[in-house]
């Protein structure tokens, strides 16, 4: 489970996104970082990088990614919205102690529902909330 991008501009130009210098960087922060952020979270990291850029911009980057397939939308709590650039088959995890998500492998097989078949599935969202091994090791 992962992703791995040698040329995150060709990256982009192959999924129709014109590789602008702020795109590239909240693509690569999203590549890099598998803290599955917010958008504040983006914008707090790039600001001093980007001195130029706006919560706007990348609330909007993030909608074009997810439009183009390149990344997905986590919404475990209602009022917290975070982005993944790993759009594999996998799970999340949110740790209701510390607050962070952690991915979660699953097994194509084990995902198999059999009331699904003669579905077609265009989303698939698997969360997960409770306290994280850490801490729990902590208690």
């Amino acid at each position: 489970m992962g992703i791995v991008i040698e040329n995150i501009s060709e990256y982009l130009k192959s999924h129709g996104i014109k590789p602008s210098y702020q795109r590239i960087k909240i693509f690569e922060y999203l590549v890099k970082n598998k803290n599955h952020p917010t958008v504040d979270m983006i914008y707090k990291a790039i600001i001093e990088e980007i001195p130029t850029l706006s919560k706007t911009t990348v609330y909007n980057t993030l909608n074009l990614f997810i439009e183009k397939k390149i990344a997905i939308m986590i919404v475990i709590e209602e009022n917290e919205t975070r982005y993944d650039a790993d759009v594999d088959l996998h799970a999340h995890f949110k740790c209701e102690n510390c607050g962070e998500v952690k991915d979660i492998e699953i097994s194509p097989e084990k995902a198999d529902i059999l009331e699904l078949n003669g579905y077609q599935v265009n989303e698939h969202h698997i969360y997960f909330k409770g306290i994280c091994s850490e801490c729990l090791k902590k208690r």
